[in-house]
């Protein structure tokens, strides 16, 4: 978690890239805390990678300022950033070992052999791979490659670490695994971890706070329950996680005024059409339209007669596929607690 001081280590005031007529990043002001793990998450082209680059030095800004530290830093080049950062494609060198690939930074900077030696260990066994620093990156599976580039990154002790979808190469169970050690090992560290993404699960896991990229512009930043909870626009409500939006005549009859807003399919319960709704519920028939059985649990859309067509996610306790599938066509009762209901911003 960020530190007590909720000091800002990185700092982006009024940043924008610009590439011809186009905005990378348009406008963004981020603050991102001391010790915290940051993400920036939205689909490809928000200008999350371009926000990294910027941070890193690997590209100046259009106009704006950037901080690190306290120090202005949109003019210094990337090695006097006192930052490093893992890419997706891991970026080794395959005609050195581990060892010497881990070392790479110690080298340039004329750390002493025994001392390198020593980081190089530390950090072979801080991300679970002791005993592999003679072996060449073409003999170890991608997870460990990946805890490779990560223990190079770490070694040099950078204040900032950037990653750039350092996850996206590898098969879910292993990057479902790798988000835990990551958030483990950014912990023990202490160290601010900045963190790109468009996988919504991935943030939502390993975040302290996140920021929501559209169109090089920040839609919502906050802890992730925030984020998921309350999305402040209808593109957040719809980009993390699954939520329905429900607007015009359909929210009157649900809610007794238009006002958009979004429920998330997990909240919602399907009930027999002669089923009480439980008190303080918003409710209403409709019919299944369509059945998708994702082994935990079961995806249906519902047609509501008021006119929404909502999703609704239920855990399969007991049913099986045949049951779910059996429900397609059946005419039901959508209940959820009014509570539930999250006004939205509208959409830009």
């Amino acid at each position: 978690m960020a530190g007590e001081t909720l000091t800002p280590v990185v700092r982006l005031v009024s940043v924008s890239r610009r590439f011809g007529d186009v905005r990378a990043v348009d406008d963004v002001s981020l603050d991102i805390l001391d010790g915290e793990f940051f993400s920036l998450l939205g689909p490809s082209g928000s200008g999350k990678t371009t926000c990294l680059r910027l941070i890193a030095g690997f590209d100046r800004p259009t106009s704006g300022r950037i901080e690190l530290h306290g120090v202005p830093a949109e003019r210094l080049p990337p090695y006097e950033r006192d930052v490093n950062t893992v890419f997706q494609d891991y970026a080794l060198f395959p005609h050195m070992t581990v060892g010497q690939n881990v070392a790479y930074g110690l080298v340039i900077r004329k750390v002493p052999r025994a001392e390198r030696e020593r980081r190089v260990a530390e950090m072979l066994d801080l991300v679970r791979l002791p005993g592999v620093a003679a072996r060449r990156p073409a003999q170890l599976s991608g997870g460990q490659r990946q805890r490779v580039a990560l223990a190079r990154a770490l070694v040099n002790r950078p204040r900032v670490l950037l990653l750039d979808e350092p996850l996206g190469a590898l098969d879910l169970k292993l990057r479902q695994q790798m988000q835990i050690e990551l958030k483990a090992i950014q912990e023990r560290l202490g160290i601010t971890f900045v963190h790109v993404t468009h996988d919504q699960e991935e943030a939502l896991a390993m975040s302290d706070r996140l920021a929501v990229f559209r169109e090089g512009r920040v839609e919502q930043v906050g802890p992730p329950a925030e984020v998921y909870e309350r999305p402040a626009t209808p593109f957040v409500a719809d980009f993390v996680g699954i939520s329905n939006l429900v607007e015009g005549a359909a929210a009157a009859a649900l809610t007794g005024s238009p006002a958009p807003f979004t429920v998330r399919p997990e909240k919602i319960r399907i009930l027999d059409p002669g089923s009480p709704a439980p008190e303080g519920s918003c409710s209403a028939r409709g019919r299944i339209r369509e059945v998708v059985y994702l082994g935990s649990h079961t995806r249906y859309t519902v047609a509501l007669d008021p006119g929404a067509l909502l999703t609704v996610v239920e855990p399969n306790r007991d049913a099986t596929a045949q049951d779910a599938q059996a429900a397609r066509g059946r005419d039901v009762v959508l209940a959820w607690p009014r509570a539930r209901n999250r006004p939205v911003g509208p959409a830009r």
